[in-house]
């Protein structure tokens, strides 16, 4: 089958030509019929298959027709990392450049201010992280109430990053009529929950069992010792054929650490983990790609959806604690038919994460040996998992714990004595008698104290001396008061200026109120008079 037969545009159908793609894959073939006749779609298919150009192509016919208004997307993207989202907008700009239509790239690590101006001038298409996107709609920057077209991409990645309530949210603030794409590589029962949710009776589209590799991968296993994990990488590198090459660690830390290491032994190696800055991470990535960095250290960011021109290799440097995330990992190379290798490098006591991943790819991944390096076995264990020693308070393999004898075989502990017992031993030897104290005098009993009347009344003290009657400074008249004299030490007298003041009458000079105001030409107040009202005059 060809695109032609899948009822694209010819726009479209041009782009797909000079993007070099002949033949549809069968998740292509599957979904876009369908997302095209206006069908919610419940796409499940192993990472690599082409789940992105699924929804990408039949959205751009979709979307040709109309014009967005400003801070009003026609359609929503969500991705679970940057990359992932950059991925999709470059996807975009290679299958509508026939089209003119406005994207919007929302992801953290970028300025709000270059953001904000692309939603203002109107988004067909808006590719966003839930969490930028949720900022942008508190600030009051998009409205969805215009999304006919939703797409949720790499569900089950989602729900690990802890992003499955930021969906609920958005999906919340959109109309409830509109076309719904649900696509992830894996159908948990909680991402099942989640799409009856989502999805209004949808089609589902499968290709491949779900969380199994691809054939067109070699895989191989090597068990050696934790202290020797880097030599086995670096002679695991030195004997393969290595066009590019991903190693994946498990924390981001041990990704510095490793990047450093194989730096130091002459190895072109790049870092790209979630604490690094947007730009650099973007820079790091384009790098890879153009080949200018030939071995790429990171975590599991770069776990999903990552399509890198013929990836040759891809190491496991730790065994991922998800045996979802093994899949997805060395789901980075072997693709678009090409054959791809991938060798895990595992620790003695990590048997039992190698079982997760051997029982959930249902197949047994071969054992190979390292050069130079001998091979080891798994520990015999029950199971359960166990820490790593670094840093999380587990034990590490090269140092086995201290086996305990058994409860039964131990000797029983010596009984304590008697207090009494104790007491009637010896002192030691070597410790000298604490010197007696001296005997304090016995206290008198209450009783024979004697009463409070009979005793001896305290002597009086003596009356103060009475203070000289000393007139005070208002009661002298003006004329007999004497200056105060000027002691050592005294505050002299503040001068007041000289300045006219009224003089004021005192004692019997002073008018009463009621003459004075009479002569301020105030009427004087007047009674009844010869008016009294009946009322008042009877008796």
């Amino acid at each position: 089958m060809s695109f032609e037969s899948l009822g694209l545009s010819a726009p479209v159908l041009q782009a797909v030509a000079e993007k070099g793609y002949t033949e549809p894959t069968p998740i292509q073939e599957k979904a876009i019929p369908i997302v095209l006749m206006g069908r919610d779609v419940l796409g499940c298919a192993q990472t690599g298959t082409g789940k992105t150009a699924s929804f990408v192509l039949p959205m751009i016919d979709i979307l040709s027709e109309g014009r967005a208004k400003m801070r009003m997307p026609r359609s929503l993207i969500l991705e679970p990392t940057r990359e992932l989202a950059a991925q999709v907008a470059e996807n975009f700009e290679i299958y509508g450049k026939n089209h003119k239509l406005n994207m919007a790239l929302l992801i953290g690590g970028v300025s709000f201010d270059d953001q904000e101006r692309a939603l203002e001038r109107g988004a067909d298409v808006l590719i966003a992280t839930p969490g930028r996107l949720l900022d942008h709609f508190e600030r009051g920057k998009v409205l969805l109430n215009d999304v006919k077209v939703l797409v949720i991409d790499e569900a089950d990645r989602m729900l690990d990053m802890g992003f499955i309530p930021d969906v609920e949210r958005i999906v919340s603030l959109l109309p409830p009529l509109r076309q719904t794409l649900f696509f992830s590589a894996t159908m948990p029962p909680e991402i099942k929950r989640l799409a009856d949710r989502f999805l209004s009776n949808p089609r589902e589209v499968s290709v491949a069992p779900p969380a199994s590799a691809s054939k067109n991968i070699v895989q191989g296993l090597c068990v050696v010792p934790e202290a020797d994990k880097r030599e086995a990488l670096r002679n695991l590198i030195k004997d393969q054929d290595i066009k590019n090459a991903i190693v994946f660690c498990n924390r981001k830390k041990d990704v510095a650490i490793l990047q450093g290491s194989l730096k130091k032994h002459g190895f072109n190696a790049g870092a790209l983990h979630g604490d690094m800055s947007q730009p650099a991470r973007m820079e790091t990535l384009e790098k890879f790609k153009q080949g200018e960095i030939q071995i790429l250290v990171a975590s599991d960011v770069a776990a999903r959806g990552l399509d890198i021109n013929d990836m040759s290799h891809v190491f496991n440097f730790d065994v991922p604690f998800s045996p979802e995330d093994y899949v997805h990992r060395i789901g980075r190379t072997g693709r678009a038919g090409k054959t791809g290798h991938s060798f895990t490098l595992a620790s003695p006591d990590e048997g039992y994460l190698v079982d997760a991943i051997e029982k959930l790819i249902g197949t047994t991944i071969p054992r190979v040996e390292v050069p130079g390096m001998e091979t080891v076995a798994f520990e015999e264990g029950d199971g359960r998992r166990r820490g790593r020693g670094r840093g999380r308070g587990g034990r590490s393999s090269d140092r086995p714990r201290r086996e305990r004898e058994p409860r039964e075989a131990r000797e029983p502990r010596a009984e304590r004595e008697p207090r009494g017992d104790r007491e009637a031993r010896e002192p030691r030897a070597e410790r000298e008698p604490r010197p007696e104290r001296e005997a304090r005098p016995e206290r008198e009993p209450r009783e024979a104290r004697e009463p409070r009347e009979a005793r001896e009344p305290r002597a009086e003290r003596a009356p103060r001396p009475e203070r000289e009657h000393r007139p005070r400074r208002s009661e002298e008249p003006r004329e007999s008061r004497e200056p105060r004299a000027e002691a050592s030490g005294e505050r002299a007298p503040r001068e007041r200026p000289a300045r006219e003041r009224r003089p004021e009458p005192r004692g019997d000079q002073r008018e009463p109120r009621r003459e004075r105001r009479h002569e301020r030409d105030e009427p004087s107040p007047v009674g009844l008079g010869d008016h009294v009202p009946a009322f008042l005059a009877r008796r």
